[in-house]
C-alpha cells in the first residue's frame, strides 16, 4: 500500500505530449523528442531507400528522412490534406520526420492516469505502444519512439539522409 506521500508525488509527476490523431484514434509522443511540428512539405523520394521511408525534405538546409506513422503503426495510407504534418523528432540521435493527419495539442497529464496497453489492441502495433492516457472524455495512445524503429532501421535512415 503507498504511502499518502508516494500517492501526492505519483500524482504529481506529469507528462508533458504533444498530441495528434491518425484516423479516428488520438495519440501523443513526448515534448522531449519533438524538435518542430511542420505543415507537409514537399517529399522527395530516395532510391532504395528502406520501405519505411517515404523519402526526404530539406528543412532550413538539413535533410531529415520522413516516415509515414500512418503506415508505420499498420494503418492505410490516406491523402494528405490541409491538416496534415510533419512531427520532427530527434531519436536516438537520427532527426526523423513522422507524418500524422493532424496536431491537436500539447498536453499535460499526471503519469497516474496512463496505464499499460491492453494486451490486445486492435488496429496498431502494440509493440510501438508505451502506454493509454485515460483523460476524462478520452483516450491517447502513447507512442514509445525509441521503438517505432528497430536499431537497424536507424542504421538504414543515416544512410538515406
Amino acid at each position: 500500500m503507498a504511502t499518502l506521500e508516494e500517492e501526492k508525488k505519483e500524482s504529481s509527476e506529469l507528462l508533458q505530449l504533444v498530441s495528434f490523431t491518425i484516423g479516428n484514434e488520438e495519440f501523443g509522443v513526448d515534448i522531449l523528442y519533438v524538435q518542430e511540428i511542420n505543415r507537409m512539405l514537399q517529399i522527395t523520394k530516395v532510391p532504395n531507400a528502406p520501405s519505411f521511408v517515404d523519402g526526404v525534405v530539406n528543412l532550413r538546409g538539413r535533410v531529415i528522412p520522413v516516415i509515414d506513422l500512418r503506415s508505420r503503426l499498420g494503418m492505410n495510407r490516406k491523402e494528405h490534406d490541409k491538416n496534415t504534418r510533419i512531427v520532427v523528432v530527434e531519436v536516438s540521435g537520427n532527426t526523423v520526420g513522422f507524418i500524422v493527419d493532424a496536431v491537436k495539442e500539447v498536453l499535460r497529464i499526471p503519469t497516474n492516469i496512463t496505464e499499460a496497453p491492453p494486451e490486445i489492441v486492435s488496429g496498431v502495433n502494440s509493440d510501438f505502444i508505451m502506454a493509454v492516457g485515460k483523460l476524462e472524455d478520452r483516450l491517447i495512445t502513447l507512442i514509445d519512439l525509441e521503438k517505432v524503429l528497430s536499431s537497424n532501421e536507424k542504421k538504414k535512415l543515416k544512410d538515406v539522409a
